[in-house]
């Protein structure tokens, strides 16, 4: 743990919900740890009435190591967050386990104190170290006491599963037959490679790495990481980051799917806030007001960083730029020249002029082709080092496996990638779930990978909700699938269909991704005819 732990508590009951006991909840986490001998050790936020878009803003604020919601869970549906009415608004495992994704280099312990969360925390589990959920519904009293044990252990110094334990062994003392209800849930370590260092859950696939690696390493250089969705681009740049941390680089990663749409439509705002993130990231103070005057947006946030952010660094710096293509978006059309034009000039400026600019190593991520028209002098899409992400091989589906304690044969391999291909995301859902659930064999996943009883459901029926909103691309996507060759269709939807990851290109033509998209969306089809 670090040396002063952020406890963030969210809450959440909405309108029509059932009341909770969530303020006593509250109340007994705080009094508990002001009462702990390690109780400077540990700063705890709260935010109650919790809206399903505050999540990320606290995580981004507050930079917690711990996140504990409070509230009710509906099992399979998702964890209940309030919307702008204070109605319920359901939040499901796919996209929890998404967010979390992104702050899994600062948070260590989620804890979900909800009814029926198991089924969100088997999911985060992918990302965050130790995970809590509740594997049935759970009581106000019983929910209650396993917070006063589990952060009463932590405020006495002792670890996560301690802690659960605590927690656990308080509801059963409380005389509560609840006691098996909270299960902690901790993937197995990740091997250790033979220079002792945690191998984690990323796979490499070279030349990738190697080729980013070499590339950052060079004054000035700009990295372009593109790939469609789910296939590893955030996980690279964490990778990335990894490599230059020993050499004391400054590195800050800004997700642009995060940032509210009202913040892109005003371009001087944009680039404050961006200024503003990097200097919190790096822990400079805010100079924004030193900086912010008569000049233009793009001419102060060029002199904020050469000036000031640069200045302050002796050592290069990395920004990665996630989601970038978030702005690629028409109703972003007014800012995407100027602010890509920004891109373009300080690479320029690296490569020619030098001083504070040599220090900079840009970083932007996408997943389209679909680039917004600009002139070819202010796009930073033609300069630098385009990256590709390839799926995986046998090999690597072999070594993520291993990575997981399981022992698989290349048949077994080549069974899975039958039905789902080599898609990173894909694969690693499997292999975690086959993990996890050791009464799950491999031939029933795959029977019931297509349908909504599989382990691909939420993830399947988001592209389905995402395709509904543009019939024609449900047209196209009908085509595709039906047919037994690839086949030709317009650069528009092409660029739509490959962004999500749902189909492969081959040479000018296209087809289904893997087996297990032409045979859900195939059904889905059909059921949609029909009715």
């Amino acid at each position: 743990m670090s040396d002063r732990q952020k406890i963030l508590i969210l809450s959440a009951n909405p309108k029509g919900t059932s009341k909770l006991r969530l303020d006593e909840e509250m109340r007994e986490i705080k009094e508990g740890l002001r009462r702990a001998r390690q109780r400077d050790d540990f700063e705890i936020i709260t935010a109650s009435a919790v809206r399903y878009r505050d999540i990320q803003r606290a995580i981004l604020d507050n930079d917690p190591q711990l996140v504990h919601f409070s509230g009710h869970g509906e099992g399979d549906e998702g964890l209940v967050f309030e919307d702008e009415t204070g109605q319920a608004k359901l939040v499901d495992a796919e996209a929890l386990a998404g967010l979390f994704e992104l702050f899994a280099e600062q948070v260590e312990c989620v804890v979900l104190n909800a009814c029926y969360s198991e089924v969100q925390s088997l999911a985060i589990a992918s990302h965050i170290p130790y995970v809590v959920g509740m594997n049935k519904a759970i009581g106000d009293k019983a929910a209650i006491e396993f917070s006063v044990g589990f952060y009463d252990a932590l405020g006495a110094g002792k670890d996560y599963v301690f802690a659960h334990k605590l927690g656990c062994s308080a509801v059963r003392m409380a005389g509560i037959k609840e006691n098996l209800t909270p299960v902690l849930i901790q993937l197995k370590s990740p091997p250790i490679n033979k220079k002792g260092e945690s191998q984690g859950y990323y796979i490499n696939r070279p030349p990738v790495e190697e080729n980013c690696l070499a590339e950052i390493e060079q004054e000035g250089a700009l990295l372009r990481i593109k790939a469609p969705q789910k296939m590893g681009k955030t996980l690279l740049l964490k990778k990335i980051f990894e490599s230059v941390e020993p050499k004391n680089y400054g590195r800050v990663r800004i997700d642009l799917q995060l940032l509210e749409s009202s913040i892109f439509r005003d371009y001087s705002q944009f680039l404050r806030w961006l200024c503003q993130r990097v200097s919190k990231r790096l822990k400079l103070e805010d100079c924004l007001e030193d900086y912010w005057g008569e000049m233009t947006p793009n001419t102060s946030c060029t002199d904020y960083f050469e000036e000031y952010i640069l200045e302050s660094l002796e050592t290069p710096f990395v920004l990665g730029i996630d989601n970038i293509d978030r702005i690629f978006a028409p109703e972003f059309g007014a800012i995407a020249a100027d602010f890509f034009g920004l891109l373009r000039s300080w690479w320029g400026e690296a490569n020619t002029t030098g001083g504070n600019w040599t220090k900079l190593r840009l970083i932007v991520i996408y997943s389209t082709e679909d680039l917004p028209k600009l002139n070819s002098y202010q796009s930073p899409f033609n300069v630098g080092t385009e990256i590709k992400l390839p799926e995986f091989d046998d090999e690597q589906v072999q070594k993520l496996a291993l990575r997981y304690g399981l022992n698989w044969s290349l048949t077994q391999v080549q069974q899975l990638k039958e039905q789902i291909g080599g898609h990173p995301y894909l694969v690693h859902e499997a292999i975690k779930n086959l993990k996890l659930k050791p009464e799950l064999t491999l031939t029933h996943l795959l029977e019931k990978a297509a349908t909504d009883e599989g382990i691909y459901a939420q993830h399947l029926q988001h592209h389905w909700s995402t395709l509904e909103q543009e019939p024609t691309l449900v047209g196209q996507l009908k085509t595709i699938v039906e047919a037994s060759e690839p086949i030709a269709i317009a650069p528009t939807y092409l660029y739509k269909l490959d962004s999500m990851g749902l189909i492969s290109k081959v040479g000018n033509q296209v087809k289904p991704r893997c087996q297990l998209y032409r045979q859900y969306f195939r059904e889905r089809l059909l059921t949609v005819n029909d009715s």
